[in-house]
């Protein structure tokens, strides 16, 4: 009888053992890279930890995201080309990064496009938003959700004022042709650099200076190197979250409504950046204006001389992304 029960009880156990492993193998989990050449504590590295927090919870576990910060993975442009054969999975780019993949993305490169930041919210989280998600698609690549990176500034090593005083300087820009149109329409030298080399390059003086916003000037230690910072606000660049295609295919395979989980996730995590972002600019300014930084604002009619610089930038276009430039100025 002790015999049979030991039999029993070793049939049950094996039965459970089995049942386990086999919701084991039911239930795969995939594991996803994120990439991001910002660093940790920043505020698109904190919303894509938020991302993935989410995405996991809703999942219950079978999604899981590492985040790769501060260009662990490469810079923007060499990350987005992984991210169109599957390299890496999701990543958060510059619209002058994916201008250089997306003709339609061009536009938003436009400096002073926007009247301010009400202005391009109304823009991107309406009709016009979702068709330039959608612009992406022939990349290889899906749009997710829309980013903030407030507005660009100049940012000098000597003293820049006025238009007239950038006559002759060289500006560092993104890897884009546009930004460097911009910058000779202006008298100064564009030159195209990574952004992990700008630090440098201002402390050797290769580069008189850059443009950037706020939060990043001050991150990376740029005020030290380029302490004259000038509020032209000469665009407002906006930035994405992007999966892969070939990940989003992943993520239908595992269960068809994950994919509505995954947008959802995105918006929310976009939200949560454009909050920490507003928080960080404040904090960033104050902390750079203590430093010592000489800060200046140009008037109306000086920042009229920087708009009329940059009109020829306005032409050229297809009769389509014309009428574009007019919807969103109208909206």
């Amino acid at each position: 009888m002790k015999r049979l029960l030991a039999g029993l009880l070793c049939a049950a156990l094996l039965f459970c053992l089995c049942a386990c492993g086999h919701e084991a193998v039911s239930a795969p989990t995939l594991l996803l890279r994120y990439a991001d050449n910002q660093p940790k504590g920043y505020p698109t590295t904190e919303a894509a930890e938020y991302f993935a927090r989410l995405l996991e919870e809703r999942t219950g576990g079978r999604i899981r995201i590492r985040i790769y910060a501060d260009a662990e993975l490469g810079d923007e442009i060499s990350v987005f080309r992984q991210l169109q054969f599957g390299g890496i999975d999701f990543t958060r780019v510059s619209v002058g990064t994916l201008a250089g993949f997306v003709p339609e993305m061009v536009i938003l490169q436009l400096p002073y496009l926007f009247e301010d930041a009400e202005h391009m919210w109304r823009v991107l989280d309406g009709e016009i938003g979702e068709e330039l998600l959608g612009t992406v698609a022939d990349t290889g690549v899906t749009g997710l959700s829309w980013f903030d990176a407030g507005a660009r500034n100049i940012y000098t090593r000597v003293p820049v004022r006025s238009l007239d005083d950038l006559e002759g300087l060289t500006i560092r820009v993104q890897e884009s042709d546009f930004m460097s149109r911009m910058i000779r329409l202006w008298g100064a030298s564009p030159v195209q650099m990574p952004y992990g080399e700008v630090y440098s390059a201002l402390q050797t003086g290769r580069i008189d200076g850059a443009e950037n916003n706020w939060p990043s000037y001050e991150t990376t230690g740029h005020y030290e190197a380029a302490p004259y910072y000038l509020l032209d606000a000469h665009s407002r660049l906006p930035e994405l979250q992007l999966v892969s295609r070939i990940t989003l295919d992943k993520i239908r395979a595992l269960d068809p409504d994950y994919e509505e989980l995954l947008y959802s996730c995105a918006r929310e995590a976009a939200l949560y950046e454009r909050a920490l972002w507003q928080e960080r600019e404040r904090s960033s300014e104050a902390l750079v204006r203590a430093s010592g930084c000489i800060v200046t604002e140009p008037d109306e009619k000086e920042l009229d001389r920087f708009r009329s610089a940059v009109q020829p930038l306005y032409g050229g276009f297809s009769d389509p992304l014309q009428q574009l430039i007019e919807r969103i100025r109208q909206c």
